[in-house]
């Protein structure tokens, strides 16, 4: 089994080949607008904009920096692992928590490090990594570009989860709503069932696709469509995610079906706010790319951060503190972060937004087999499961 350290390594270096991904794309893209722009300077006299567009390419390569990564993790390629990186670090349950100051006045943005996070990216740069300098979690958690396909057959599981949980206790709204969409490669493979299996949540309402077989659906966990001689549709579908089969909606009050508790707690104390805040895992899910945004008031210094499990960083321009967990697993299901600023009344720490995303779903739902209609031997297949925040408040 694979310890906490090494689940963060891969993490980290997916993450950051992601990204290098994302900024060639764009570089690319540039590139070409510049040979655009040079050519119609050639054809039309306007010299300038040769310069113009090389300089800026120029300088938006010096911003790149390359590492190399598995393109998977798991069975989960792509599975949304997004924000780019400027500085990373990790604290496991029970290690003894870094203690961090308020940086100089006056830089917009401050972040804070911990000595295991240096002691982390040594041993990745020993194992032959490159690190940039600084990197950790954006504070979003940006969708990034999905990976192009490579299976004939792609299924896609995704789960939205929209919480807000009561400052003082209890579910105010709890809603997931997940699809199940196909992607298929080669026009060849279009004529084929998916059979799934689910894990049976009496408070998963599912719903078929209107060209669905709905009573196919029904007593076999078959989806098929309703015509068998129609094929699906064939080639990719970019941002779409290919064609939906399946959608399903769980609605509940239940407070242990929450995956993520967060705890506040500021108290004034002479000149001074003590801000205390806990987070409480369930053991559901291994939570990735975690960040807890705690609105602050407007401050003239950075907030005093005393104690922390994971990293922070200040965004004094919209007044945040974020709070940052790369991994959230069975060595640190629950941690905790302290923080001082000038007296403020408690409200204005609320609501407290998170995010996260995660590798398995409420559903459970798994593609068991791909039938093929037209006989021979079955297609092969990719499944990937994300379960992602789309709004996550305490309020």
């Amino acid at each position: 089994m694979e310890s906490h350290e090494e689940k963060l390594h891969k993490l980290v270096m997916q993450s950051k080949i992601n990204e290098t991904k994302d900024v060639m794309k764009r570089k690319a893209s540039e590139i070409d607008k510049s040979k655009i722009d040079r050519s119609r300077g050639e054809k039309g006299g306007f010299g300038p904009l040769q310069s113009i567009g090389s300089g800026r390419i120029e300088s938006g390569f010096n911003d790149i920096s390359i590492s190399s990564s598995g393109s998977g993790y798991g069975s989960g390629s792509g599975l949304g692992l997004t924000p780019d990186f400027e500085s990373f670090s990790s604290k496991a349950k029970g290690r003894p928590p870094s203690s961090a100051t308020a940086p100089p006045k006056g830089s917009g943005m401050q972040l804070g490090k911990s000595q295991r996070t240096n002691q982390f990216i040594e041993s990745l740069k020993a194992e032959g990594e490159v690190i940039p300098e600084d990197v950790q979690p954006k504070a979003g958690l940006s969708k990034s570009a999905a990976p192009p396909l490579t299976d004939p057959v792609t299924l896609n599981v995704e789960e939205k989860l929209n919480v807000t949980l009561k400052r003082d206790g209890g579910v105010s709204n709890f809603d997931v709503q997940g699809t199940l969409s196909l992607q298929i490669l080669n026009q060849e493979d279009g004529h084929i069932q998916v059979q799934i299996e689910t894990g049976g949540n009496p408070g998963i309402l599912f719903k078929t696709h209107p060209n669905m077989n709905k009573e196919l659906f029904s007593n076999e966990n078959i989806l098929g469509l309703k015509d068998p001689n129609r094929p699906f549709p064939t080639g990719q579908s970019g941002d779409a995610g290919g064609v939906g089969l399946l959608k399903w909606r769980m609605q509940s009050q239940d407070e242990s079906m929450v995956p993520l508790q967060i705890n506040c707690w500021p108290s004034v104390s002479g000149n001074e706010t003590y801000v205390n805040i806990e987070y409480d895992a369930s053991s559901m899910f291994d939570l990735r790319n975690v960040v807890i945004s705690v609105p602050l008031p407007a401050l003239r210094e950075a907030p005093v951060v005393k104690e922390i499990h994971g990293e922070w960083r200040y965004d004094a321009r919209n007044s945040v503190l974020e709070w940052s967990i790369l991994l959230i697993d069975n060595s640190n299901r629950s941690g905790s972060m302290e923080f001082v600023v000038p007296p403020a009344d408690s409200n204005v720490f609320f609501p407290i937004s998170v995010r996260f995303s995660a590798t398995s779903t409420f559903s459970d739902l798994k593609v068991v087999n791909i039938l093929p209609l037209k006989g021979g031997a079955p297609p092969k297949f990719a499944q990937r499961t994300q379960l992602l925040t789309e709004n996550y408040q305490v309020v």
